[in-house]
């Protein structure tokens, strides 16, 4: 039997085959019989070309689900050691095996924000606007990182839209409204009115209402008001803090530390608003003393913290 270029057989109907001769060399008969490593040739196409068209597409969305959730734990871990980039980079890697998803752009949108990235941020908030655009959460993003870039109009229009997707006198969509007022120094009145409606609906408030609030009194020229919120709103979230930590061994260490670590944002943002009214009210020597601290749990506005 002959063999085509591609080492193929030649069907006998074309021509037909010339038995073996005892004469002919072994090397000749090898040549004509089927080689054993043109078999395994043949073999090797089969299971690189047809078992995986069959088997890769029923593995391939738990490829995909393994990858994506490995890259988010990296993600996390990485945060919580305070490795934005490495954060922002294992969500790029999620977002490629995933596809477009809402509430992963958002994800890195805020990594980016802290990676003082807010064009970045910008980018994916928008993506995700327009993935999921009865969404509230990817206009938060977005307004934070227009408060950034200093485009006032854009995230009151954000925050804005934020309440009117929401349920009316939703307490979580009223304060945002309010908080990103406050950010810009505008609508004040009506920002007090927001966190004033915000409170009545929840009943006892959460620390960051109390901040909310606080803040705003500042702004509003009422300090010792303001300062009498922000002590709450500090001993409320110190308290959260300790009871987190009495977690400690009975979770992820790496969860652990991240979760920690929003705590300290959050009391950092809290202490310089409080700094700002000891401050105004002539306590110098607090006023101090929150700054420093403030900035010591990672206050900086350029990284969104604020």
């Amino acid at each position: 039997m002959r063999y085509d270029r591609d080492g193929f057989p030649i069907p006998p109907d074309f021509e037909p085959a010339r038995a073996f001769d005892e004469r002919d060399p072994p090397a000749a008969r090898r040549s004509m019989s089927w080689p054993g490593w043109k078999r395994l040739v043949l073999v090797g196409l089969v299971a690189g070309v047809l078992v995986p068209a069959i088997v890769l597409p029923e593995l391939a969305p738990f490829v995909r689900r393994l990858v994506v959730g490995w890259s988010l734990e990296r993600a996390a871990a990485c945060e919580a050691r305070d490795d934005v980039p490495g954060a922002v980079a294992e969500m790029g890697r999620a977002l490629r095996w995933h596809g477009v998803d809402a509430e992963l752009y958002c994800l890195r949108a805020m990594l980016r924000l802290e990676d003082r990235d807010a064009p970045g941020a910008l980018d994916d908030a928008q993506a995700a606007a327009e993935a999921a655009p009865l969404s509230p959460q990817p206009l938060r993003v977005r307004a934070l990182a227009h408060v950034v870039l200093g485009d006032a109009d854009a995230a009151l229009a954000d925050a804005a839209r934020v309440v009117s997707l929401a349920t009316p006198g939703d307490a979580e969509a009223l304060n945002f409204r309010a908080y990103v007022r406050a950010l810009v120094g505008r609508e004040v009145p009506e920002a007090l009115a927001d966190i004033d409606a915000a409170i009545e609906t929840v009943g006892e408030a959460p620390p960051e209402l109390l901040d909310t609030r606080g803040y705003l009194l500042f702004l509003a020229g009422r300090t010792q008001e303001a300062i009498d919120q922000l002590n709450l709103a500090i001993d409320g979230m110190q308290q959260q803090r300790r009871q987190l930590t009495l977690l400690a061994g009975r979770m992820d260490r790496d969860e652990l530390a991240r979760r920690l670590r929003t705590f300290d944002h959050g009391l950092a943002v809290m202490l310089h608003h409080r700094a700002l009214a000891c401050e105004q009210a002539g306590l110098a020597e607090q006023a101090k003393q929150d700054f420093e601290l403030a900035k010591k749990k990672g206050f900086d506005p350029s990284r969104g913290i604020m």
